[in-house]
């Protein structure tokens, strides 16, 4: 398989597609998040909900990569403990022209992974030690190219962003709930009547929020495969690295669902 044989025109096109996908997922999650602040909170819960979640989705964009890799215990490793992968994340950032190079780091772990946090100004490149160990130099290079390209194209703040927006939303469906509940006595009573059609959106909220949320994630994660192959001009060292990845995966929940299998 050779790189020449990718349609520049389909990867451009493909591209503009994956952009406009991800930003109505976004968009869809906000607009749902919306929904639920108004059925709980009435008209005014609209712009309680827009200007909470401004400021919120503004502080989860700016999260320092060092306060993620703080709680994973990663740490920075050497070009003296580690020259093969300096020399590949030297490259790489090059290639992506990237403003600044991220930070190599290396997480103590019995699984294979790897991930990236932070900014395309302010960012760093996570991989356990079990993962470098597990690949041949060519397949860590399209691993690393992998999650370059996520940094290169903000796929991180765009996650996070979505991940908070599904907090909220099920924060406020789950109190919607909580409300409903303590007042169902009243409202079997006859009270006031039952607004069925907010109920069904805070009990479906989760789940659609939780759907978009992995359509975007798999929507980002093609595209980071693209931009790896890009980058390395070697789809062959990214394919079996992946080939490695899942079946590493499968393996542990097979053992965590069919102990001894």
């Amino acid at each position: 398989m050779s790189i020449a044989g990718i349609d520049q025109l389909a990867r451009r096109r493909h591209a503009f597609l994956n952009l406009v996908h991800t930003w109505l997922l976004v968009g869809g999650s906000l607009a749902l998040f919306v929904a639920c602040a108004y059925v709980f909170f009435g008209s005014g819960g609209i712009a309680y909900a827009l200007v909470f979640g401004a400021a919120s989705l503004f502080v989860a964009s700016r999260v320092s990569p060092r306060i993620v890799l703080r709680m994973y215990n990663a740490a920075p490793v050497t070009r003296e403990h580690f020259p093969a992968g300096h020399a590949i994340l030297d490259e790489l950032t090059r290639r992506a022209e990237l403003p600044s190079r991220p930070v190599l780091c290396v997480l103590p772990s019995a699984t294979l992974n790897a991930f990236a946090v932070g900014r395309r100004g302010d960012s760093a490149l996570c991989l356990t030690d079990t993962l470098i160990r597990s690949l041949t130099r060519r397949e860590l290079a399209g691993v690393m190219a992998h999650e370059i390209s996520h940094i290169a194209n903000e796929d991180v703040k765009v996650m996070a962003i979505a991940d908070m927006v599904g907090r909220f939303t099920s924060i406020l469906s789950t109190l919607g709930l909580v409300t409903l509940f303590l007042n169902l006595p009243a409202v079997l009573a006859g009270a006031g009547g039952v607004p069925w059609l907010g109920i069904g959106l805070l009990l479906a909220a989760p789940t659609i929020g939780g759907l978009m949320q992995m359509a975007l994630s798999r929507a980002r994660e093609y595209a980071a495969d693209l931009g790896a192959v890009m980058l390395t001009g070697d789809p062959d060292g990214l394919a079996t690295a992946l080939a490695k990845l899942e079946r590493a995966q499968r393996h542990h929940w097979e053992g965590m669902v069919l102990p001894g299998s």
